[in-house]
This record gives C-alpha cells, structure tokens and sequence, in this order.
C-alpha cells in the first residue's frame, strides 16, 4: 500500500512540475528591432513582468528592419519600429507610445556649434572635407553615417532630401551607442543619433555637442512642443491584430503607467497624463 503511495505521489509532482513551464512557454514575449526603442522597451518589459508574475520578455536589437521581418516571420510577437511604416508595410499595424527626434553631433571640443541645412549636406557629401571651410581648426571631417536598415538613416536621408549614396562615410555604425562612441573619441568626426541618447550621455559628461536644426535646439522639450523639425513616432508593431498577451504590453507601454519610463529615456510620452508628471 505504501508503495502505491508513493507511486502515486511520484505521479502527481511529475505533473506538477510540468505546469509551470507550460504556463511560462504560454507568456512568454519575444520583441526584436530598433536600438533606439529596445533599452526604453526593456525596461518597460521589466516592469510589466513585476506586474505580471509569470510574463518573460525578450527584448532584442537590430534595426528596424529587424524588427518589420521578425514580426512578419513570427520570429518576434512584436517588432520595435523607431520611424512611420512604409507603403508596403500595410500589412502590419503599428501603435505608437513615444516621440523622439534625431540630432546632428559633434566632439564637444569642435568650435563650430552650428550648421546650415545646406553646409550639413556638403558635409556628409564630402564637398567639404575640413573644419576650416566652415570656420573651425584645420581639421579633417570624419562623417559617421548609419548602416543599411537604420530608421535613423532613413529619415536623415529623407529630411535632406539625400539617397544612401550621395554620403561620403568614413565610419559605418549601427546602434546610437556605438555612434556617440564614435564622435566622443574623434574631435574631427559628425554624426546623427538619437536627441534622447545623445542629451542623456551629454548630461554624464560624455564628450559630444549637440547642434541646432533649423536654429531649434535638439532637445527633447523641443520635440514635445512640435518645434524641432527632425522628429519622429517611436512604434511597436504586430502583423494584423495583436495576440492577447502582446496587446497588453502594447496597451501597458502606450498607458501612463509607462510615462516616467519614457522620460528617464529622454524620451516624449503621448499619453494626455505625460504633461502633470515631475
């Protein structure tokens, strides 16, 4: 009888252990894409998890091309999107919850602290090809550009009317990152991040200047207000209607729950309670 017992005993704490990991494998998230939006979504995903024991989440980077084919193949059940989607992205849906806008930036030594729209241009086409043309040290222009399927690239282009080719890089990069890394360590070097990324590392004493776009700073109240003029919608994205697990988050990160989040990451909240927090 005791044998019985423990059979039985056996039989049932097999099955029990086995319902936890169901129950994870069935709230589990994977959200891939832009290096922009992932490390504002990781700690969005962090938060939800602690409001929901037993949700996973994943966050990975890599684009926003990334993020358009991961969620089209199923590999994401979300895709980060950090631009507008395009004519043959009707498939997908998006769902914005921030803003954010793109700034030109220098080494903070360079003493040219602003740029017309057209020497910007001539710059990063290589028509100008030393400080000293624009009135700074006799100094070489080393233009950093981003890679094949960066939002960032994409409404750079768009905003000065350029295609990929007419850039003349020295540097090829991916992530904000590893763009702010790159001017930090060049006095020579001019790129184009983030506002949110790059404000924030400015603050810690990093080693870049932010320049002026159309005499409007790049700041993020200047994104909130509508004034800068190169700014853009942060968006998560699904193929057709999101799962139920999917559409909470997507709900959760679009709610004012998620508002003092955003602004840590310097970056724009779009819910109407953004405005009251500190």
């Amino acid at each position: 009888m005791s044998i019985s017992l423990s059979r039985l005993l056996l039989v049932i704490a097999f099955f029990a252990a086995g319902f936890p990991a169901a129950h994870a494998e069935t709230t589990r998230l994977a959200i891939t894409g832009s290096s922009t939006i992932a490390p504002v979504i990781a700690d969005i995903a962090k938060q939800f998890e602690q409001a929901h024991p037993g949700t996973r989440i994943d966050v990975q980077t890599g684009g926003s091309s990334r993020g358009v084919g991961d969620a089209r193949t199923g590999r994401a059940d979300i895709g980060m999107v950090s631009r507008a989607l395009h004519e043959n992205e009707s498939d997908l849906k998006a769902y914005p919850f921030a803003m954010d806008g793109i700034a030109i930036i220098t080494h903070a030594s360079n003493p040219v602290e602003t740029l017309s729209r057209e020497e910007i241009i001539a710059v990063f086409t290589g028509q100008i090809t030393n400080w000293q043309q624009l009135g700074g040290a006799d100094l070489p222009v080393t233009v950093v550009n981003k890679a094949e399927g960066r939002s960032t690239l994409e409404l750079f282009l768009a905003y000065f009317a350029l295609s990929n080719s007419d850039i003349k890089p020295h540097v090829v990069i991916g992530d904000n990152q590893q763009g702010i890394k790159t001017v930090a360590g060049n006095a020579g070097a001019i790129g184009y991040v983030s506002i949110g990324t790059a404000e924030f590392e400015a603050g810690y004493g990093t080693p870049i200047q932010l320049m002026p776009l159309s005499g409007v700073a790049p700041t993020t109240a200047h994104v909130a207000d509508g004034s800068f003029p190169l700014s853009r919608k942060l968006n998560l994205v699904t193929v057709g209607e999101a799962s139920e697990l999917a559409a909470e988050f997507i709900e959760y990160a679009q709610s004012a729950a998620s508002d003092k989040l955003i602004r840590e990451h310097f970056f724009v909240p779009l819910t109407p309670q953004a405005q009251d927090l500190p």
